[in-house]
C-alpha cells in the first residue's frame, strides 16, 4: 500500500504536464489568434468571422504594409514610432541603470542615518498613481520646453523607474558576500572598481531582469505618452499609435491586430533573448563565487 507522499508524488507526476499544457494554450492561444487575424484579408474574415485557421497559401502581408508604411503613402507610420519607441525606451533603460546600480550599491553597503528606511522610501513612490502626478509633470515640462519632445519623455520614465530599481538590486546586492569586496579592498581596488569587476558580474541577472523592466515600462506606456507627445504626430510611440488604429472607425480590424503584433512582438523577443542572458548571468555568478 502506498503512503501518502508516495500518492501525492504520483499525482504531480500526471498533473504537472497538464496543467503546463492549459497554461501554455491559455497564455499562447489569444496571441495566436491576434497573429493569425493580422494575416487574413478582411474580405475572407468578413464572409467568415468565426473561422480560426486559414491555409498558409491564403495569408496576406498587406496589413503590415499598411501599418509600417509612412502616412504619406497612405499607410499609418508605425515604422517611425517604433523607432520614437526604441528611443525613449533604451534611453530610459540606460540611463536608469546608470543611476540605480551606484544608487542600490550605496544604499547596500554603505553605513548611513536612515539607512534601513530609504530604500522603503524609494517604494513610496509608487503609492501614488500616475494620473495624480500628470497635471504636475505636464505643468512643470512645458515651463521647461521639454514638453512635446521625446527627451522630456525619457526623463519621466527614469524618474518613474530609478526608485524602484533601486529597490530590486539593493535586495540583490546585500546576498553577495562582502568578503568579496573586502579581498578586492586588499588588492588595492577603490569602490568603483570593486563595483565595476567584482560587484556587477555578479549582479548580472539582477541587472538584466531590471533592465527588461525598465524596457518594458517604457515600451507599453501611455499616458505619458499621449499627455507629452499628442501634439505632434512625427514624435508619437508605438502605444500612442495603437490607440489611434483602435480609436478609428475607418481602420479594420486585420490592420489594427496587425499593429497589435508590431508592438508585442519586440518585447517577446526581447524576453526570450534576456531569458538566455539571464542564465548565462547565474553560471557566471556561480563560477565567480
Amino acid at each position: 500500500m502506498m503512503d501518502r507522499a508516495s500518492i501525492e508524488t504520483r499525482a504531480i507526476r500526471v498533473l504537472r504536464p497538464i496543467v503546463i499544457t492549459v497554461l501554455a494554450v491559455i497564455t499562447l492561444f489569444p496571441f495566436l489568434y491576434m497573429l493569425m487575424l493580422s494575416v487574413r484579408p478582411i474580405e475572407d474574415l468578413l464572409q467568415n468571422p468565426g473561422r480560426l485557421w486559414i491555409d498558409p497559401s491564403e495569408w496576406t502581408l498587406r496589413t503590415y504594409r499598411e501599418v509600417l508604411d509612412p502616412a504619406e503613402d497612405g499607410g499609418q507610420g508605425f515604422l517611425r514610432f517604433l523607432t520614437n519607441s526604441a528611443i525613449v525606451s533604451v534611453a530610459a533603460t540606460a540611463f536608469t541603470l546608470l543611476v540605480s546600480i551606484p544608487g542600490a550599491y550605496a544604499v547596500a553597503r554603505l553605513r548611513f542615518f536612515g539607512r534601513r528606511q530609504v530604500h522603503f522610501l524609494f517604494l513610496a513612490v509608487y503609492l501614488f498613481p500616475s494620473i495624480l502626478l500628470a497635471i504636475p509633470l505636464f505643468v512643470l515640462f512645458t515651463r521647461l520646453g521639454l514638453r512635446g519632445s521625446l527627451a522630456g519623455l525619457t526623463l519621466v520614465y527614469i524618474a518613474q523607474t530609478v526608485p524602484v530599481s533601486i529597490y530590486m538590486l539593493r535586495n540583490y546586492l546585500t546576498t553577495i558576500p562582502e568578503s568579496l569586496e573586502e579581498a578586492a579592498a586588499v588588492d588595492g581596488y577603490s569602490r568603483l572598481q570593486t563595483l565595476r569587476k567584482v560587484v556587477l558580474p555578479l549582479a548580472a541577472p539582477a541587472v538584466m531582469a531590471n533592465a527588461l523592466y525598465v524596457f518594458m515600462i517604457a515600451w507599453n506606456e501611455f499616458l505619458f505618452a499621449l499627455l507629452f507627445l499628442v501634439e505632434d504626430r512625427a514624435d508619437w510611440t508605438v502605444s500612442l499609435g495603437l490607440a489611434q488604429l483602435s480609436g478609428g472607425i475607418e481602420v479594420s480590424k486585420t490592420v489594427l491586430m496587425a499593429g497589435s503584433v508590431v508592438l508585442t512582438l519586440p518585447i517577446v523577443i526581447l524576453f526570450f533573448a534576456a531569458e538566455r542572458l539571464l542564465t548565462e548571468g547565474l553560471t557566471a555568478g556561480a563560477d565567480k563565487g
